[in-house]
């Protein structure tokens, strides 16, 4: 049985996963209307959920480096750090000029750019988490499954709905990392 403090994190980090998957959920939506094959989306769905694994445990153990030279300041840069990149998030999903299905070409290179890019701010939040000293596996476990999950998810409801949830779901998940890094700055 979990601890409160255990729980407590697991409940966090669970949190921070689905804000994270969110923009992927929200991008996929739109590449879901391309009707894609399910070997399409198999691809997709796994460079997302390994790029949610790889950007996370990259930025948390740039953040554990970081955090033994800032120490104390390490808890109250995290949480400014999550509120600034929540804050990105909404007016990005606010005001973004093109829908990432524009320009995402579903193979190759365009598939690594498109999972590199849906996954930077995984990088971002990693670094953050890595100045907590937080349960590193973990995190990019919840990181990993959710950016998958959420991937497939956006793929086959983007078959069904129209591209306006998309624009939707990235900012819910900035008001999540906003909520969050209060949390850890009061």
């Amino acid at each position: 049985m979990l601890d409160a403090v255990h729980a407590g994190e697991l409940i966090t980090l669970s949190l921070m996963a689905v804000a994270l998957g969110l923009d992927a959920f929200s991008m996929c939506l739109g590449i879901g209307m391309m009707r894609l094959g399910f070997r399409q989306m198999a691809a997709i769905g796994l460079c997302n959920g390994l790029f949610h694994i790889l950007m996370p445990l990259t930025g948390i153990i740039l953040g554990q480096v970081i955090g033994d030279v800032v120490g104390h300041l390490a808890l109250s840069i995290g949480g400014i750090l999550l509120i600034l990149f929540g804050i990105h998030m909404v007016y990005s999903s606010l005001f973004s000029a093109a829908a990432p299905s524009q320009w995402l070409n579903t193979t190759g290179v365009g598939l690594l750019l498109c999972s590199i890019s849906v996954s930077m701010d995984s990088f971002s939040v990693g670094l953050s988490l890595g100045l907590f000293s937080v349960n590193t596996w973990l995190a990019i476990v919840l990181f990993g499954v959710s950016g998958l999950v959420l991937t497939v998810l956006g793929l086959i409801l983007g078959r069904y709905v129209g591209d306006w949830i998309g624009q939707y779901s990235e900012a819910v998940g900035g008001v999540i990392l906003f909520t969050i890094g209060l949390k850890f700055l009061f």
